[in-house]
């Protein structure tokens, strides 16, 4: 069962003070010292029961959390540890503990090249190389997406700040298509990672009726506008926007729309096991196999990439406008091969 973060400051304070050999403490003094450092280092104020303080005595008496403490009444009426060189601190990790820390190690690893987990990447080093000691394993049992190379990630922390506080930004910006970069104060509203790749959504200040989604890797440099606030519309819904779509191109006039397609046989079981969109349902499967999906979503960039990357494992049917297009662009991509082979 997890321990509360007020129930492990209540235990570190326990331990502090048997520890301490010149003095003799009673139950009295114990609820006395945990209320203190709640107070000190919480700002609670609410007093703590003698229940309070005999359970949390008792839990680390016992192995529920490994502790096994030697903790004795003396005179029935002083606590202390019964071996003077005891304390919870010292207490070896158990072979479950080290089990469940060596696959928490093997997450953070992962983290460590993302900007904002920079400050740990110490921290997770040492911490991996204690477990490996301890467990004589060092093999690498789960592995994440990541891509250090990436650029603009760096501007993921800055950028989440500035959302924290409320404040409005000015970006330096030069999207695929322009020819100059080109600087204006925006007012982010949620960073939205997409394809491995890190976006923000928001409006120009020159432009506030246009929500424009803006890739990281395109921004040149970002100034903080501490004295300009960033006020997020009330009705702006993230995870409604979001929602709506696959990855992260949209236009606030674009409507969902219903879009039917055939899977072939191979590939119908991967949308299956991972849907192209959470509205898919099922809605027919043939003798051999092939099925046809349907999903409500707004029609984007992301989504014709995504249906154009199975190449003749899906067949679009509704709408008619969106089966041409994917039909078009499958044609020059054949006749462009077939130019160049020649």
């Amino acid at each position: 069962m997890p321990v509360n973060r007020n129930a492990l400051l209540r235990y570190k304070t326990i331990d502090h003070c048997l520890c301490n050999r010149y003095r003799q403490w009673t139950l009295d003094d114990l609820i006395e010292a945990c209320s203190d450092a709640l107070y000190e280092y919480e700002g609670i104020r609410k007093g703590i029961s003698r229940r309070t303080i005999q359970l949390d005595i008792q839990t680390m008496r016992s192995d529920r959390l490994g502790y096994n403490a030697p903790i004795i009444v003396v005179d029935n009426k002083y606590y202390t540890y019964e071996d003077p060189d005891y304390s919870i601190m010292h207490s070896p990790l158990t072979e479950h503990d080290l089990d469940e820390l060596s696959g928490a190690v093997g997450v953070l690893k992962q983290l460590v090249g993302f900007p904002a987990m920079a400050g740990i990447a110490d921290l997770v080093s040492r911490l991996e190389d204690q477990v490996n000691l301890a467990t004589a394993n060092s093999k690498a049992l789960i592995m994440m997406e990541s891509n250090e190379r990436l650029k603009g990630l760096n501007f993921v922390p800055v950028i989440y700040d500035a959302l924290r506080r409320g404040h409005a930004q000015k970006y330096e910006y030069q999207s695929f298509r322009a020819i100059k970069p080109s600087s204006f104060v925006f007012y982010p509203y949620v960073l939205k990672e997409f394809n491995n790749r890190w976006f923000v959504v928001g409006r120009r200040k020159d432009n506030p009726k246009k929500l424009l989604t803006l890739a990281l890797d395109r921004i040149g440099s970002i100034e903080t506008l501490s004295d300009e606030p960033n006020n997020v519309p009330k009705n702006f819904d993230a995870e409604k926007y979001f929602s709506e779509m696959v990855g992260v191109s949209r236009d606030l006039s674009s409507k969902t729309t219903t879009v039917k397609f055939w899977a072939s046989t191979e590939d119908a079981p991967y949308f299956l096991t991972k849907p192209i969109h959470c509205s898919q349902t099922l809605l027919e499967q043939t003798d051999n196999g092939e099925m046809l999906f349907e999903i409500n979503v707004i029609i984007n960039p992301e989504l014709i990439r995504a249906f154009l990357g199975f190449g003749p494992g899906i067949r679009v049917v509704e709408p008619v406008f969106l089966a041409n297009s994917i039909r078009k662009r499958h044609r020059d991509a054949a006749d462009g091969i077939l130019r160049n082979s020649r």
